[in-house]
């Protein structure tokens, strides 16, 4: 009858055991267009041109190459963030361990005097007691998780470590396009430099022939000083382009993980081409972009806490069990008349709070739509910055096809002008005012393709830089990264060289 009583009991906690409380989670709509309104992508071209593991490898660039591959090792905001999901990691293991009994373990040893001491009048002493008590005993308690409260909190704590990664994916696609960026810039700065460079070479020529000019009388002294300063003013020019890519390369080494006065990025002559990015459906852009995937799974975490709080309803049972042994000797611990134990059960239900644990579930209810208000409106930004990258690149393009026309009608201008000067028929400050302008749409053709080059690697980080959903930790993994511990010791603490 005992054995039927206790099977029926199990039967019904398995069965209660198998109810969660709470909504489940159902993952809300968000604003997608059918089409980018920009640039006319042709629908459904897939983004594996783009390397999934090196998306900065489209600029064909070996140098840029190595300094991202060092982005995983040396950056320090990476590596934060991937101590934060590590802690993500750890925090879902702390919730796990609620499925299970605790158990604990006592001993203890007291000696004691009761009675005695000695009378104030005769000084004669008075008999008194000792005893002594020795205990052993082990403790068990186990909350069965009958309304799901801990498996809601397991799932919100799964979801949490889920947002974790997509943060830390989030913060190395940051810190890659921040270095891509910083890289094209310098590059750039390489490029404008050589440009000036030039420039200068050919005011020097300009400024020995006009001093021979002036020293066999066809030319004034005005021109002289013209053409120094035309040399000088673009020199200067020059100088000042160090300014802005000294900056650059400090920013690159602390994107490494390097201090400034330990690195540096010679200049080259290579040029960089503004690549052609392949395009898909907006509505990919969901699960291509990691801080898109990381509000989502913060909204499934505050979804979960619903049923957390909604579990604060029903009753809590506690099953318990002790056994142990107490003697007055030590040599009468082990026996068996010294031994002792109990086992019973708990229930423990509130029936008045003044309406606390309902303004609790109200309260994760509106964090949760909070959090559905926080992931629309970063898929609107990610759609915009998509379309801000997209009309960019277009306009820029077009720009870039005409100011070359404009440099060219410039530099034949300023040909032009110049040998009328050394025919005679001009003054010399003809001639400054073409070659100024020529420089000048020299320089603004290569700021029109650095801006190029910077919307390219925006538009492909915009666009998630080939991560997409699957990258993301399963529930699987990452309670096996996070393994539970059934040891009774604690584990060593590792000290790490700062």
């Amino acid at each position: 009858m005992r054995g039927s009583v206790l099977k029926g009991a199990g039967a019904v906690v398995i069965v209660v055991s198998a109810c969660t409380v709470g909504p489940d989670y159902q993952r809300p709509d968000a604003p997608v267009p059918a089409q980018y309104k920009e640039a006319g992508w042709k629908v459904g071209e897939p983004l594996d041109a783009i390397d999934r593991g090196a998306w900065w490898s489209i600029y064909k660039d070996p140098l840029l190459d190595d300094l991202e591959k060092q982005i995983d090792i040396s950056n320090q905001n990476l590596k934060a963030a991937e101590a934060a999901f590590q802690q993500a990691d750890w925090i879902v293991a702390q919730a796990r361990a609620g499925f299970f009994p605790t158990g604990v373990l006592n001993a203890s040893a007291q000696r004691s005097r009761t009675g005695g001491g000695s009378s104030s009048s005769t000084g004669a002493g008075r008999s008194g007691f000792t005893t002594s008590s020795f205990s052993t005993s082990g403790s068990a308690s186990w909350v069965p998780d009958l309304w799901g409260k801990i498996r809601r909190t397991v799932e919100g704590d799964v979801a949490s470590a889920q947002a974790s990664a997509g943060d830390l994916a989030s913060a190395r696609l940051s810190a890659q396009g921040t270095l891509a960026s910083d890289y094209l810039q310098l590059r750039m700065a390489d490029e404008l430099k050589r440009l000036l460079d030039a420039a200068a070479s050919y005011y020097t020529e300009s400024l020995r022939i006009t001093r021979n000019q002036y020293q066999s009388g066809t030319a004034d002294q005005s021109a002289v000083s013209q053409a120094e300063a035309q040399l000088e003013s673009t020199q200067a020019q020059a100088i000042a382009v160090g300014v802005t890519r000294a900056q650059l390369e400090h920013a690159i080494a602390v994107l490494i993980g390097k201090p400034p006065a330990e690195f540096s990025i010679p200049p080259t002559e290579a040029m960089i081409a503004v690549p052609a990015i392949p395009a898909e459906m907006p509505s990919a852009l969901l699960e291509r972009r990691p801080d898109i995937a990381a509000s989502e799974r913060l909204m499934a975490s505050a979804n979960a806490q619903i049923g957390v709080a909604v579990a604060a309803f029903y009753p809590d049972i506690t099953l318990s069990a002790d056994f142990g042994t107490s003697a007055l000797t030590l040599n009468r611990l082990l026996a068996t008349t010294s031994r002792f134990w109990a086992f019973g059960s708990t229930l423990v239900e509130t029936v008045f709070d003044a309406g606390a644990r309902a303004a609790v579930v109200e309260e994760t209810r509106a964090f949760f739509e909070q959090t559905i208000a926080n992931y629309r409106q970063i898929v609107l930004t990610a759609f915009q910055q998509v379309e801000d990258q997209l009309a960019a690149l277009r306009i820029l393009a077009q720009q870039a096809e005409v100011q070359d026309k404009a440099v060219s009608a410039a530099f034949e201008a300023a040909r032009i002008i110049n040998n009328q000067y050394l025919a005679g028929t001009v003054a010399y400050t003809s001639v400054v005012v073409a070659d100024q302008t020529a420089l000048t749409n020299a320089e603004t053709a290569v700021n029109i393709r650095q801006s190029r080059l910077i919307a390219s690697a925006a538009l492909i980080q915009a666009l998630g830089g080939g991560w997409d959903t699957t990258q993301l930790p399963s529930r699987k993994r990452i309670e096996e990264n996070a393994p539970l511990n059934f040891s009774p010791f604690p584990p060593a603490v590792e000290v790490r060289a700062p």
